[in-house]
């Protein structure tokens, strides 16, 4: 019985040790030095994700750089704006690097603009600094199949941009004035993130797309070349000596993980031998 108390408490006091380094591990004490690549694809609809990714790259130490790799063709305004403060506030700790796939368009320019480097293959299209909104009206099929709706509202505007009838001249212009609104704010964050004057930047608003090459011309891209180039200059500009080791999105490890041999990386570097074995008492 003694026998049996003694492994069990020298069991549980392995477990406390292992939970004290992992804690250390999670604390992100400095591993090397790494470039993080986030990966930004498909419309842009919600920024949570993103976001969290970014800030959990930023309070890791071991990593001195992010690449952004960009392979969207937009989406909402708010996640677009979202994604686009936080790329501003992880350049100011960090070095941070856009690398733009097949498609980095309006949203996905928009998130872009804050970034330290902006690097685009030579077919890559981008730009499409413009918002859109697109109301439907269905009243003439209404009509036709003899269904009509009624409305019953608390405000002259509460039934704005309905799909049930034509669009008053008054609601056009509000409509109008918001999209107007909308797309002067894109164009400032484009000129305070590329440092380009607003009225230069207001020039190449009015939605049109570029290629890479077409881009790099008009100053909204700075270089031409694949992940791998900007991966290399994200290494370069964080000062990173050789070539740097690439980190994707996190896994995540739990103690039970660790108890059947399945290491995070960092502690199989650094105790690449470590195994643990554990038995109950015959």
């Amino acid at each position: 019985m003694k026998k049996a108390c003694l492994i069990i408490t020298g069991f549980l006091t392995l477990l406390i040790v292992i939970s004290a380094l992992f804690a250390v591990f999670q604390k992100n004490v400095p591993l090397g030095e790494k470039v993080a690549v986030v990966r930004i694809e498909g419309p842009i609809m919600d920024a949570k994700n993103t976001v969290d990714e970014i800030k959990g790259y930023l309070k890791d130490a071991s990593i001195k750089a992010l690449v952004l790799r960009v392979d969207s063709p937009g989406g909402a305004v708010a996640p677009s704006q979202e994604i686009y403060e936080e790329v501003k506030k992880a350049a100011l700790k960090k070095k941070v690097i856009v690398s733009m796939g097949s498609v980095a368009a309006s949203g996905g320019y928009y998130i872009s603009a804050p970034a330290d480097r902006i690097i685009a293959n030579p077919g890559t299209l981008t730009g499409s600094i413009g918002v859109i909104m697109e109301i439907p009206n269905i009243e003439g099929l209404m009509n036709k199949i003899g269904v009509k709706t009624e409305v019953i509202k608390s405000g002259r505007h509460k039934d704005l941009a309905s799909a049930f009838r034509k669009m008053e001249k008054e609601e056009r212009l509000i409509l109008q004035g918001v999209l107007d609104d909308v797309h002067e704010q894109f164009i400032k964050a484009v000129s305070d993130g590329r440092k380009i004057p607003f009225d230069e930047v207001k020039k190449l608003a009015d939605g049109r797309i570029f290629t890479g090459r077409q881009a790099m011309k008009v100053r909204l891209v700075d270089e031409l070349g694949t992940l791998e180039d900007a991966v290399a200059a994200a290494g370069r500009l964080a000062g990173i000596k050789g070539e740097p080791e690439v980190v994707t999105k996190k896994e995540r490890f739990s103690l039970f993980d660790i108890l059947r041999g399945k290491f995070p990386k960092e502690l199989s570097d650094i105790f690449p031998t470590v195994k643990i074995k554990y038995m109950l008492a015959p």
